[in-house]
């Protein structure tokens, strides 16, 4: 959904604690009704293999490549080093979630039991690295790409597939191994794109070739022979035809734009191919999208290999009894599916996503509801910038049987909301079920609000939510926040009536199980929960005054009967019970603010955790600060302080002292002025030990002199109780 989400006025939350990762999911074909689809692949995590590169998390950190990653940890390698991975399953085929630094290209070498493919595995940051400035609070973002390749060869357990950076950084976050049929045969009876002149090498544009091949084979079949194909702009008035390929792997359709159509009189299916595009940036009011519009009804998409696009499917118009399923949708600039208003029917299960830019599954009731229509057993990983499944508005929907893991910044693992974004919208009414999903590491801080969003959010946000809302059976693991919130998003305080949570399972949550913000009533029965970083429940709604949040205990609720006490300030994780990590580095990841900095070197690059980035402040204009704000008031002693530990950082004095504030106005000095060597050959790192009961929430450096640089200079600032 592309956004266009206000301020709220909240106090703010401090960063997320560090939280353990799985390091295998396996996403083979069920036919129980477990939650996630059924892909036949497995996917094993890089943190999990054997590496002579550097692990990086867990991270909830917006910005970071470890935030963004599956599980939140990653294998950064250099040059010449190697992750290795036991292979889980038979497989000829492997994909590659990956990062290469901003603006660089090179490849991975693959190795089959210690021999290297011919073939090398291409990566690029030019798919990455997007920035959406006009979402206020959101920074860039959107740091994986995937790359896939076939092995030419089974492989199985006792087996080990290598990946080998040669020419750029790699960080490695996930493989996929799967096996592949063999291409499928032309059906009898179909059209050729190839007979009609497109071009199976991808030289020349195929576009005139496939409409030709749609109009001659109306109420038949158009086939797409292996090979890459080139359409260089949309297809329109597509209808009463099937586009078909000889399985996503083989056909492979190279298209940033590649149905657009107002209206369709409906039964398209189109199947077992791929439509790669080539969009690197966010532009909203470009259709870069494999679907725009209407399909028609009775239509389905099945099959299909989806990536690179600004949206997957942009689905307005009439789609009534539209299939989606079986597909794979990877990385687009925005959503991954949207039903853009007055679908009915629909059902949307079985796909697998991963990397979306903006809401990975949508439905937004924009000119007419979305009635009756249902996102079920999806798999759904990384999305960066919003929810993993939202409905805005909408009558009789369901959500059911998906796997959500690892959302970001502005999102919640599923929302549900009367955020209307424009007119004419048609709230939430009748019954949304919301049944049998699994949230991992679900939830973020939404930067606008400067407050957490939990992993299962419903949000009043321009309009009360009267629908009856049925929450049941939900499983929420090692959510970094809250795992129910109940909330008005644009601040007014509307209600959120008629909800019932029944039969949920919560581990691990950082701050409370319940986080509600706004009035209504909502009935919790069978709820239990374990490992609660702060309290049960925050009842605090918002704006102050207007009205109750009424918790019913409808029976069978444990391990959250507690309440956090003070409206005035939010939890943080682990607070009010013993802090799951003592040792943690409170700064990391914390607003930071300075005086100046120059360029890209911004505050933030001194407590992003990556001690390769930097924060420098404005040149020729000592004195200098650096301010970072711990969230709440901590009894710090000692601070490390680092400069990026490379050889071409010769040594330096730095001359500072450190201040110290517990509400942002009055600073004391610390420890008074005097001047610390920085020096590579020990790590460019100094240690500053602060007296006992030195209390403060807010940090400051002041530098009056580099002996090095006409700058204060710092890579890292770190923030410790002991």
């Amino acid at each position: 959904m592309h956004s266009t989400r206000s301020v709220r006025r909240l106090p703010a939350l401090a960063t997320a604690v560090a939280l353990a990762a799985g390091t295998l999911v396996t996403l083979a074909p069920s036919a129980h009704a477990a939650a996630g689809a059924g892909l036949p692949l497995t996917s094993v995590e890089a943190e999990s293999a054997t590496t002579t590169g550097t692990r990086i998390g867990p991270d909830y950190t917006q910005g970071t490549l470890a935030s963004e990653a599956s599980g939140r940890q990653a294998v950064r390698l250099a040059a010449g080093q190697r992750v290795e991975f036991g292979v889980p399953r038979a497989a000829n085929a492997l994909t590659v979630s990956y990062s290469v630094p901003d603006g660089q290209s090179g490849s991975l070498d693959v190795y089959v039991n210690g021999s290297r493919l011919a073939t090398t595995l291409p990566v690029t940051s030019k798919y990455s690295y997007v920035d959406t400035g006009w979402i206020a609070g959101a920074k860039t973002h959107h740091f994986y790409d995937n790359a896939r390749i076939q092995l030419g060869r089974t492989v199985g357990p006792g087996d080990t597939v290598a990946l080998v950076a040669t020419n750029v950084q790699v960080t490695v976050d996930v493989a996929d191994f799967e096996q592949i049929a063999g291409a499928a045969s032309q059906p009898a009876g179909s059209v050729s794109v190839t007979s009609r002149g497109a071009d199976p090498s991808g030289a020349a544009d195929s576009t005139q070739a496939f409409r030709d091949a749609i109009a001659a084979a109306q109420g038949g079949v158009v086939w797409i022979p292996p090979g890459d194909y080139r359409i260089g702009s949309a297809l329109s008035g597509v209808q009463n035809v099937t586009l078909q390929g000889a399985g996503s792997w083989y056909s492979v359709v190279h298209s940033s734009h590649f149905i657009d159509q107002s209206g369709s009189s409906g039964n398209v299916h189109i199947k077992d191919f791929a439509v790669v595009g080539e969009v690197t940036e966010r532009v909203d009011s470009s259709p870069d999208n494999f679907v725009n519009g209407a399909l028609g009804p009775n239509s389905s998409v099945s099959g299909m290999w989806i990536q690179h696009l600004k949206v997957g499917l942009w689905l307005m118009g009439n789609n009534d009894n539209l299939v989606v399923e079986n597909n794979r949708i990877l990385d687009t600039t925005a959503d991954g599916l949207n039903l853009n208003g007055t679908a009915k029917g629909v059902r949307v299960r079985n796909n697998f996503l991963r990397n979306q830019g903006d809401d990975s599954l949508a439905m937004w009731s924009l000119y007419g509801p979305d009635t009756n229509s249902s996102f079920e057993n999806n798999t759904i990983s990384q999305p960066n910038l919003a929810n993993g499944i939202a409905i805005y508005g909408g009558t009789d929907i369901t959500v059911k049987n998906n796997l959500i893991s690892d959302t970001n910044a502005l999102g919640s693992g599923i929302a549900i909301s009367n955020q209307k974004f424009l007119d004419p919208f048609s709230p939430l009414s009748g019954t949304i079920t919301v049944d049998g999903n699994t949230l991992v590491r679900t939830g973020a801080v939404n930067p606008n609000w400067n407050h957490p969003m939990g992993a299962l959010r419903v949000d009043s946000y321009d309009s009360a939510v009267n629908a009856t809302v049925n929450i049941t059976n939900t499983t929420i693991t090692d959510s970094p926040y809250s795992a129910f919130e109940f909330v008005s998003g644009g601040g007014r305080g509307y209600a959120t009536n008629n909800v019932t949570v029944s039969g949920a399972t919560v581990t691990n949550t950082g701050t409370v199980v319940v986080q509600a913000e706004t009035p209504g009533t909502v009935k919790f029965s069978n709820v239990q929960a374990t490992r609660v970083g702060a309290a049960g429940i925050y009842n605090c709604p918002y704006p102050s005054g207007s009205g109750g949040f009424n918790l019913t205990d409808g029976g069978g609720n444990s391990g959250w009967n507690s309440t956090w006490s003070d409206c005035s300030a939010w939890p943080q994780p682990g607070q009010g019970n013993t802090d799951p990590d003592p040792g943690r580095n409170l700064a990391k990841g914390r607003p930071a603010t300075a005086t100046g900095s120059q360029d890209v070197y911004t505050p933030g690059k001194a407590v992003d955790g990556d001690a390769g980035s930097y924060w420098e402040s404005t040149n020729n204009a000592f004195p200098q600060s650096l301010t970072v704000d711990l969230g709440s008031t901590q009894n710090v002693r000692r601070l490390v302080l680092k400069l990026p530990p490379l050889a071409a950082w010769e040594a330096r004095t730095q001359t500072l002292s450190v201040l110290g504030s517990t509400d942002g106005s009055g600073y004391s000095t610390v420890v008074g002025s005097q001047g610390y060597r920085f020096d590579p050959a020990s790590g460019n790192t100094v240690t500053v030990s602060l007296p006992s009961g030195a209390g403060l929430r807010y940090l400051r450096l002041s530098v009056t002199a580099n002996t090095a640089w006409p700058a204060a200079q710092f890579s890292e600032v770190e923030a410790y109780l002991s």
